[in-house]
């Protein structure tokens, strides 16, 4: 088994579209000749569009585009313009008068960084289905990652930026990989070393505080906590699935938040994951689950390490720098 780049997987396409001064942006991947897709959605607050078409009970079959982006439920206007990118190019449900595409989407809160009144709308959305391509993933404070954070139970001033993040791998003839914006409440850590990498700063602003710990003293307080969360993420594979495995597949992704997010899933996040199936390699489900769960943990990792300093946050590499 080796580590790929995530657009080694066929047949998929990923563009970003961004304003760094207002801090927000969407991210879209893109399956011409329409995917398998599944969805699970795991946080008690989420954003998102098209997914009732997803359960296996529902007719259509296929998704020909993914859509993460920012900007709370105001950026879900962003799939307009992949609609109307997509139907230009005669990509759809053939309706016979014309082709309608079948657009998912997540979307994170991200009105707490940046400017709150810019948010991802139609003309972004066509802008990064213009900006996509086949090419190396780019990771960091792009896309859907560019307004994410991570660490808020102490405020926006304790929080820490994070960005978008991508890790695939491939056993033999099997890919499978995965692509998130990191939007979470609390922590994020590497499993494999047992170091926290990002989460709430203590009053030096230099170490982390431990948000399962707030949380844990302050379990009396019910007040509302949303703002700020979510993470959005996509499984991808060239794996051949039906919409049913798609969607268990999407649901054993989750395992990698939970793995790498302290905590995940939690009633002030909108936790979601899309999986694409688009393949024709013969693969057991339970099999490509495990791999699913694995690269989406080294994702969301990614999405910390390769964030970079933006709107006055720190990222990751600030306090590396501190310690070094």
């Amino acid at each position: 088994m080796r580590q790929i780049d995530f657009m080694e997987i066929e047949a998929i396409k990923v563009g970003h579209a961004q304003d760094l001064e207002a801090a927000t942006g969407c991210t879209v991947i893109i399956s011409e000749e329409g995917a398998t897709v599944g969805v699970d959605v795991r946080g008690g607050a989420p954003g998102t569009r098209e997914t009732d078409l997803l359960n296996p009970v529902n007719l259509v079959h296929k998704a020909h585009a993914i859509l993460l982006a920012g900007g709370s439920a105001f950026g879900l206007d962003a799939a307009a313009g992949i609609m109307q990118y997509l139907e230009e190019n005669n990509i759809g449900f053939d309706v016979q008068v014309t082709r309608v595409p079948i657009v998912c989407g997540a979307a994170l809160f991200d009105l707490t960084i940046g400017d709150h009144k810019v948010r991802p709308d139609k003309a972004m959305g066509y802008q990064a289905c213009l900006n996509a391509s086949s090419v190396e993933c780019r990771q960091g404070c792009i896309g859907a990652g560019t307004g994410a954070t991570v660490g808020k139970i102490l405020g926006m001033d304790r929080a820490m930026k994070s960005g978008l993040g991508c890790f695939a791998l491939q056993a033999e003839s099997l890919k499978v990989g995965a692509l998130v914006a990191v939007n979470c409440l609390g922590d994020v850590m590497d499993p494999l070393t047992g170091k926290k990498l990002a989460g709430p700063l203590k009053d030096d602003m230099q170490t982390l505080a431990d948000t399962e710990e707030i949380m844990i003293k302050s379990y009396t307080d019910t007040k509302s906590l949303f703002s700020g969360n979510t993470t959005i993420g996509v499984v991808a594979t060239n794996a051949a699935f039906t919409k049913a495995q798609a969607t268990k597949l999407a649901s054993m992704a989750q395992n990698g938040y939970a793995r790498a997010m302290r905590p995940a899933h939690s009633m002030y996040d909108g936790d979601t994951i899309f999986a694409m199936s688009g393949g024709s390699i013969e693969a057991d489900l339970s099999v490509v689950g495990l791999l699913a769960a694995r690269v989406m943990e080294r994702a969301v990792i990614a999405a910390v390490e390769n964030a970079k300093s933006l709107c006055g946050l720190k990222c990751c590499a600030d306090l590396k720098a501190k310690t070094s």
